[in-house]
């Protein structure tokens, strides 16, 4: 059976994780859980997982909240800023075989800022044969570090597509102007 988990960026805040936690308000969830109806109409289990304490990641926790979930060919992925980072460094440091990778803007902290050690590793520059395939989703209009961190990606790992989109921001409601996604969804199930 298909499955897929969809997970979601970093926090500002500690104080705008915990309104996350308590809320399905498409300010905090954007495109996520309108994704997770949608995949779930096609028949195919779909989790959107809190991670822990997502305004300062730990990759211990992450992992261990992410392995909770069956993992195999069959499991489509997508992850959103810095949960694209994680699946990345998941990927290099992980011997998987997965289905579908969506990463949209994926962010690895390129500035080396976050203190916390989640995105220090090494990128495995073959991580697409460990999956269906590794789709990255970039806008124009992004952030600089963002768009470091795609053009990273995209020098580092073979075999990676790119679709890049005009004035979508960082993917969010407020760059978007709405939390349906269908291109994420056509990506996803292809």
């Amino acid at each position: 059976m298909k499955t897929a988990i969809i997970i979601h960026g970093m926090s500002e805040s500690k104080e705008e994780y915990f309104k996350m936690l308590e809320s399905e308000n498409k300010e905090y969830w954007h495109w996520l859980l309108w994704l997770k109806d949608e995949l779930i109409k096609k028949n195919i289990s779909t989790q959107v997982p809190v991670m822990p304490e997502a305004y300062n990641p730990e990759y211990k926790a992450w992992k261990e909240t992410f392995e909770r979930f069956p993992l195999n060919e069959e499991t489509i992925l997508i992850g959103h800023s810095g949960s694209g980072g994680f699946i990345v460094r998941y990927l290099s440091e992980n011997n998987v075989k997965l289905g579908k990778v969506v990463l949209v803007a994926p962010w690895i902290d390129p500035e080396k800022e976050l203190k916390t050690g989640m995105f220090n590793f090494e990128i495995d520059e073959n991580i697409v044969a460990k999956t269906s395939g590794i789709t990255i989703f970039s806008s124009t209009n992004d952030t600089k570090d963002v768009q470091d961190s795609v053009e990273i990606l995209k020098n580092k790992i073979k075999n990676v597509k790119i679709i890049e989109f005009q004035n979508y921001g960082h993917f969010c409601l407020d760059d978007m102007g709405t939390d349906v996604f269908p291109e994420l969804l056509e990506e996803s199930l292809n």
